[in-house]
């Protein structure tokens, strides 16, 4: 479907995959250079809508106007404000859980550190992009500690975006978060064929864990 956000965001892409019996609304948001119809966001959305869960996906503004770069941060929070508002609206009795693959769990996470709304009971982030490549730094963590609601953060021991030693140090100071580390995993959560393990496997991890840590939240 078609979401009209604003007359400045103008109408972007939002699909729902519903389970037959839903008791969460969950919202995945892109990457920074891949959309919503990239395989990584299909993939595991469908096994989230297999686990019981209403799974949202949308683009953001500038990937919906054919832009390579995501540009200023503020329409992209902005973007995710209304969509969690509209699909809230939608879905009045769902509560919601909101996350991203990488560069869109960090624009749901300063959404939320500036007062999450209502209906929004946690965030989950597929590899929280702590700093560029080659640049180990905390800075991008520095809002995290404001975030009101629980935290789980799925990290790959081999992301490059997010020195793994210095995630530690960041969950350290959020005594409410939680964090995954899938070993042998990189920013993809993909993993060499010497880790043993395939990549469908380290999906079904990240989604199991995940719906646990959930059902732990809705409680």
């Amino acid at each position: 479907m078609e979401l009209f956000l604003n007359d400045s965001l103008g109408t972007i892409t939002l699909e729902v995959d519903e389970a037959a019996e839903s008791r969460a609304i969950v919202i995945i948001a892109h990457g920074a250079g891949a959309g919503m119809h990239h395989p990584f966001m299909i993939s595991i959305s469908r096994l989230f809508t297999a686990q019981g869960f209403h799974v949202a996906r949308f683009n953001f503004p500038y990937m919906e106007n054919g832009k390579k770069f995501p540009g200023a941060p503020k329409p992209n929070i902005e973007t995710w404000g209304l969509v969690i508002d509209h699909l809230s609206t939608t879905y009045p009795s769902l509560p919601v859980i909101v996350s991203g693959k990488s560069y869109g769990g960090r624009m749901a996470s300063h959404l939320l550190a500036d007062g999450a709304p209502t209906r929004v009971k946690g965030v989950f982030y597929l590899g929280f992009p702590l700093h560029a490549p080659g640049k180990d730094a905390k800075t991008r963590a520095a809002h995290l500690d404001r975030i009101q609601v629980p935290q789980l953060f799925l990290q790959g021991v081999n992301d490059q975006l997010a020195n793994i030693v210095l995630m530690r140090e960041v969950l350290s100071s959020l005594p409410a978060a939680r964090m995954l580390e899938v070993e042998f995993a990189d920013h993809s959560f993909k993993v060499p064929k010497a880790s043993g393990r395939t990549g469908q496997e380290v999906m079904h991890q990240l989604v199991e864990e995940t719906t646990k840590w959930i059902d732990t939240v809705l409680k």
